[in-house]
């Protein structure tokens, strides 16, 4: 959503994103959905600070990796099946706030594979830390 770049108080924030990350997961309430796992396509947004995520000498550790992205989807993946993808998006958008330069995050998550006449499913979650 372009539009949260308007949001007062992440007009001075970095955009970092990962688009349609894929992941298998064991994700549903149907029955069919929990005999295995499926596709989940992961989109995030995360939004930074500028003065946290301006890089001085060209170094990784100066801003914000992708891989925290990943991993952190990673690890609740691997916690087991849920049966939302609301409380999947919950749980990933908190732990991604968690990291000190993160001001604001937006997670969605697609289910490809459920339906066969629609291309997905899906929900999308954002979220500001209080300041």
């Amino acid at each position: 959503m372009a539009t949260l770049l308007f949001h007062p108080r992440l007009t001075d924030c970095r955009r970092l994103f990962l688009r349609d990350y894929q992941v298998m997961s064991n994700i549903g309430v149907h029955d069919f959905e929990k005999q295995g796992e499926q596709r989940v396509l992961f989109n995030v947004d995360l939004f930074i600070p500028l003065a946290a995520s301006t890089p001085e000498e060209d170094e990784l550790s100066e801003v914000v990796d992708y891989d925290f992205i990943r991993s952190t989807i990673e690890a609740r993946v691997a916690q087991g099946h849920i049966q939302l993808q609301e409380t999947l998006c919950d749980d990933i958008a908190r732990a991604l706030l968690m990291h000190p330069k993160v001001r604001g995050v937006q997670v969605s998550t697609r289910k490809p594979d459920v339906y066969p006449d629609c291309e997905s499913v899906g929900v999308e979650i954002f979220h500001i830390k209080d300041q």
